[in-house]
């Protein structure tokens, strides 16, 4: 049986290191559903780069469901930068370490030739 299920439509939203993808897809019955894919990039010293990506799978039964709660996330979000206590910026968020650093350990070094540890 060939598979009838195919790609309707798609989005693409760059955004510096990662890339959003809202791509609408139909089911062998004909009905719609919506994964949202959040693919970030890592480039390797060596010039490499692989993709770590996350899935969403939104389906039909739960799209008003979705929409309401994103409605109303970014109407808060409104509501509190208006009221002056969260600042509306242009400006980037601040640095975070990269996901490729190594994780902060509260380890002193000449530890490290201790027997006794």
């Amino acid at each position: 049986m060939a598979d009838d299920r195919e790609d309707v439509y798609s989005k693409a939203v760059r955004a510096g290191k990662r890339t959003y993808f809202f791509d609408v897809k139909s089911t062998r019955g004909r009905d719609l559903y919506l994964t949202i894919t959040e693919s970030k990039k890592h480039t390797h010293e060596d010039g490499t780069a692989t993709y770590e990506k996350h899935k969403i799978f939104l389906y039909k039964e739960d799209f008003e469901k979705f929409l309401d709660g994103l409605q109303d996330v970014f109407d808060e979000i409104e509501r509190l930068r208006s009221s002056g206590e969260y600042v509306q910026t242009t400006e980037p968020p601040p640095a975070r370490p990269a996901d490729d650093a190594p994780p902060f350990t509260d380890v002193n070094f000449e530890d490290l030739d201790r027997k006794d540890i």
